[in-house]
């Protein structure tokens, strides 16, 4: 679950000074930078808005056309994707814009070799997807981009190897190099914090390193020189070994060619066709922030979309009149926020936003300048139409400022379309450990605080309002907390679980991997307990659950373990989070109220474990009543 993060644009205007230690470059302005860039580009007349009598970061005056600036008034997002921009990107101009993380040209007429990105070495995001760019790309081009976490160059004609350079971005979460004609081996891509890559539709061979196995079929499909046993496709010796003696000459190559020509072309074309096709029905932008969720589950993700929409503003919904077009148009849910249809979304600007395990989530800015997620869901195949009509209207028509509602729904059998509210400030678990700027730098213990005792009521108020189900909630983690701009957490995702079949449900949702529906297959309320409190623990301590993570795969670490052993030796303060700044000396005794709290919320037996209303009560107890007594603690 894939978490974006998108600053307003409406912030003070900031001049940007080149290092005192660069004597050959004078100060140039962002507006200055912009505009030079601009005047690379042909057919620009989509940056009308960059107007030299006006500033990309004033608070007061028009907005820069994909300019993104970040509370300080500094340019560190440019957002040029789908606007038919072609010509010679200027990266010269980019170079004294210090304070860029994230570039994205998706979907524009670019082509001939990569630019020199690679000069810009501060970079977090680079999204180049859906152009004309081709050649091989230097096996050395990411070396000094230490910092770069996510890479879109999918839809373009780049060959030759993989660059080796890209195994050394110890950072990297998001690799798309699908529908080139990258041939070779893959690079021992052995980064942990790797959670979304696709390398389909190369020409790519040799066996898929052991380490990538986490990764589904989806990944690597259309290239039919790669092998591996996960995927069902062994590798024999005799192969294997061939491989080994003949990567590298032009001789293996021909043989691999050859086979490809006689014995594949029917499953080529039928992959070329299928591929066509999808991309005609939703095209999609790959954008993900680099300072902002995506993570996706860090859910993350993302890239942009022609024909499909975009992700994640949840808004409660007043109920109205169904629509009767339940196979080609939106079904609106609530009107609250305006009425919409299918027509408005699909000519929406759009950016992908990540792909989580259920599905892949967008964002869209429509015509009237009204922002939606759009989450695609495939594993909600188990009832009719108009089964699913009551129910999401059920899940539609629940009102409280934590619960972020849906607003739509467009239902087809093998997929379905979830429309909600966006809301720019992102997800928490991007928040905590993806972004590193001033969003994060807000998250003060009173912040913290704030948001837990959010999570904690719009859990109590699913669980009163859907008591009906085992799990009122199911999936809560914090790539499912939506942050509004002044940190009001709106939980998202809730009660899917009556909508996806037992065995899916078991693989994707988190309530699934609490100790006793682990061990004894047993589902209950207090699954979403156990959850609540490894929510609480991950916002006190900073560090990513291994939790949330699938099997197979690696990375965070054992938080409820962590922490209970901590706790059982006193040393709580070993625990806390290193970026809270702890400037009243009361807040330390709350952060251990609170740490107890989520150690009671996460005890492996669920008798011993706190329910839900008594977890809400000792949380609510915080900073309100100096008299209100917490049992416990």
């Amino acid at each position: 679950m894939a978490i974006i993060h998108v600053l307003g644009s409406s912030i003070f205007f900031f001049y940007i000074l080149l290092s005192i230690t660069t004597t050959t470059t004078s100060s140039i302005s962002e507006s200055e930078s912009l505009l030079k860039l601009k005047q690379s580009f042909t057919n620009a007349t989509s940056l009308d808005s960059w107007n030299p009598t006006t500033e990309p970061c004033s608070k007061n005056g028009p907005r820069w056309i994909g300019v993104i600036c970040d509370s300080s008034g500094v340019v560190s997002s440019l957002r040029l994707g789908n606007l038919g921009l072609s010509g010679k990107i200027d990266v010269d101009a980019l170079v004294p814009l210090s304070g860029l993380r994230s570039i994205a040209f998706m979907s524009n007429a670019f082509a001939g070799p990569i630019p020199e990105f690679h000069r810009m070495v501060n970079l977090k995001g680079l999204y180049l997807s859906d152009n004309g760019f081709s050649g091989e790309i230097p096996s050395d081009y990411f070396t000094k981009m230490m910092g770069l976490k996510k890479v879109w160059l999918s839809g373009n004609s780049f060959t030759g190897p993989i660059p080796y350079s890209l195994s050394q971005l110890f950072h990297l979460m998001e690799l798309h190099l699908e529908d080139n004609r990258f041939f070779g081996n893959i690079p021992p891509l052995e980064q942990t914090s790797l959670v979304s890559l696709n390398l389909s539709n190369n020409n790519l061979e040799g066996e898929i390193p052991m380490v990538l196995s986490k990764f589904g079929p989806d990944s690597f499909r259309g290239n039919p020189g790669l092998c591996s046993a996960h995927l069902g496709n062994s590798c024999s010796s005799s192969i294997t070994a061939s491989s080994e003696r003949l990567e590298n000459s032009s001789y293996y190559r021909s043989v691999v060619n050859w086979i490809l020509v006689v014995s594949g072309l029917v499953f080529l074309l039928m992959v070329i066709g299928i591929f066509v096709l999808k991309r005609r029905q939703d095209s999609s932008l790959d954008f993900m922030l680099d300072d902002s969720y995506s993570f996706r589950g860090a859910s993350s993700i993302r890239r942009k979309s022609k024909h499909e929409p975009g992700r994640d503003r949840y808004g409660p919904g007043s109920s109205r009149r169904a629509s009767k077009k339940f196979g080609d148009d939106i079904v609106m849910i609530s009107d609250e926020k305006g009425e919409f249809g299918m027509s408005d979304l699909m000519r929406a600007a759009a950016e992908v936003l990540g792909n989580g395990a259920l599905g892949s989530s967008y964002k869209a800015t429509m015509g009237s300048g009204f922002t939606v997620v759009v989450k695609r869901v495939k594993e909600m195949a188990k009832m009719g139409k108009e089964q699913f009509d009551v129910e999401m209207r059920r899940l539609g028509s629940l009102k409280h400022e934590n619960v972020l509602a849906p607003l739509a729904y467009h239902y087809r059998k093998e997929e379905k379309l979830l429309v909600y509210e966006y809301q720019p400030k992102g997800n928490l678990l991007f928040l905590l450990h993806g972004d590193r700027g001033s969003s994060h730098a807000e998250l003060t213990w009173p912040v913290r605080l704030k948001i837990i005792k959010g999570i904690a009521r719009g859990l109590g108020y699913l669980h009163n309002q859907l008591s009906s189900l085992d799990l009122p909630h199911g999936d809560l983690k914090s790539s499912n907390v939506i942050l509004t701009d002044e940190y009001e957490p709106l939980i998202v995702d809730y009660g899917f679980c009556s909508l996806i079949s037992g065995a899916r449900a078991a693989q994707t949702l988190t309530a699934f991997k609490s100790p006793e529906a682990l061990v004894d297959r047993y589902i209950s309320p207090k699954c979403d307990v156990y959850c609540l409190g490894v929510v609480i623990l991950e916002i006190i301590t900073g560090k990513f659950p291994s939790f949330y993570l699938n099997r197979g795969e690696h990375g965070g670490i054992d938080i409820v373990q962590w922490v209970q052993s901590a706790v059982s030796e006193g040393k709580e303060e070993d625990l806390f989070d290193p970026d809270i700044e702890i400037s009243d000396k009361d807040w330390l005794g709350e952060m251990k109220k609170v740490l107890h709290i989520g150690a009671a919320c996460t005890e492996s037996k669920p008798e011993l474990r706190l329910d839900l209303t008594e977890a809400v009560r000792r949380i609510e107890c915080l900073r309100v009543d100096p008299f209100c007594t917490v049992v416990g603690l």
